[in-house]
């Protein structure tokens, strides 16, 4: 299955009972479904580092071979993808596909929407029963919202706080932290975090990222990104993997390319003569980021990747270097257990990245 099948927002599902008709409305079951506890009933076990789930795609569908951990979840979405076989959508569409059946065949779709509303719902609570035909004329459908993703922005965040002690404790100098536009932020839906100007590959502003200074107020998190919000009939969404991070300033091919997990490795890279780096925004890389690293290489050129000593980063790693090295050479570069690449000296540093 090529790509994912959108459902109209308030597309409903009609079973016949005896006297009266039982409506499934899809949007307030999706909205209930828990995706881990969606792949819990199809008997795959839940392999969660924060909001993500990831392991090889368990669809029948999925035909590859080698495909590592190719199969990604996000568990406060509902949404999958696997970057293997290309399937994506949202936790029902994926519950159809373990099912075997297309999602786009309403009917069949509906048969799986009542097999999982009687399992984990089976008060009934998402559902309404109607009135005999003829007593009541359901209410006109609203019109459907168009969604519109890494819009640019219209405003810049100003008054941030560039040598907030949080980054001169790392190190980072000034010169680093006025480069890349970061800083310290007071109000909005950053405050208290560290504003992280984010932009396209065409280097539009499409977005801000906070960088978490305690992480027990963000549930762990590193990083807060932009959330789904609506605007003059516009659903706006932002989606980090369809950029790279620092990859708008690399404005020509390059003869050697460090990719990273978070911007701090950018920065610190920057920082210590390794301009041509980039950074994936998390612990993942999606087909359109591959393209675009690819992109940012001269054909005799290297990749060089350079993720967290942990697991994380080891699993990333042996993602890039398994779909990387079709296109480009590519070489692992080790941090030491347990670091990161802003942990690095600038001497250990020089002496990582030797042909």
């Amino acid at each position: 299955m090529n790509g994912s099948v959108h459902l109209t927002i308030n597309q409903r599902i009609c079973v016949n009972r005896n006297s009266g008709r039982t409506w499934i409305n899809f949007k307030e079951l999706r909205a209930r479904l828990k995706a881990e506890d969606v792949l819990l009933f199809y008997n795959i076990e839940l392999r969660r580092k924060g909001e993500q789930h990831q392991s090889t795609c368990p669809l029948p569908s999925h035909s590859m071979t080698n495909s590592m951990n190719s199969f990604s979840v996000n568990l406060e979405k509902g949404i999958f993808q696997c970057f293997g076989c290309k399937a994506k959508g949202n936790i029902l569409e994926f519950a159809a596909l373990m099912d075997g059946v297309d999602p786009a065949d309403g009917s069949a779709l509906r048969k799986v929407a009542v097999k999982l509303q009687a399992k984990f719902f089976p008060e009934g609570a998402s559902t309404r029963t109607a009135e005999r035909a003829g007593d009541k004329v359901p209410a006109p459908k609203p019109p459907e919202l168009k969604l519109a993703v890494n819009v640019p922005l219209d405003f810049e965040l100003k008054g941030l706080e560039g040598n907030h002690p949080f980054l001169t404790g790392k190190g980072y100098t000034g010169q680093t932290m006025a480069h890349f536009g970061i800083g310290f932020c007071s109000r909005g839906f950053l405050k208290d975090r560290i504003a992280v100007p984010l932009h396209d590959e065409e280097g539009r502003l499409i977005g801000y990222a906070g960088l978490v200074i305690n992480q027990d107020d963000a549930g762990g998190r590193r990083y807060l990104f932009p959330e789904k919000r609506e605007r003059n009939g516009t659903i706006l969404d932002f989606d980090k993997s369809l950029f790279l991070y620092n990859g708008s300033r690399i404005k020509a091919p390059c003869d050697n390319l460090v990719v990273v997990q978070d911007p701090e490795a950018v920065w610190w890279l920057n920082q210590h003569g390794f301009p041509t780096s980039v950074a994936l925004m998390g612990n993942e890389c999606s087909e359109t980021q591959i393209e675009l690293i690819v992109r940012l290489v001269n054909p005799g050129g290297w990749i060089w990747v350079m993720c967290d000593d942990d697991d994380n980063g080891d699993r990333l790693a042996q993602w890039l270097l398994f779909r990387a090295a079709a296109h480009r050479p590519v070489r692992r570069v080790r941090c030491g257990e347990g670091r990161m690449p802003a942990q690095m000296s600038a001497g250990e540093l020089k002496a990582c990245f030797v042909n």
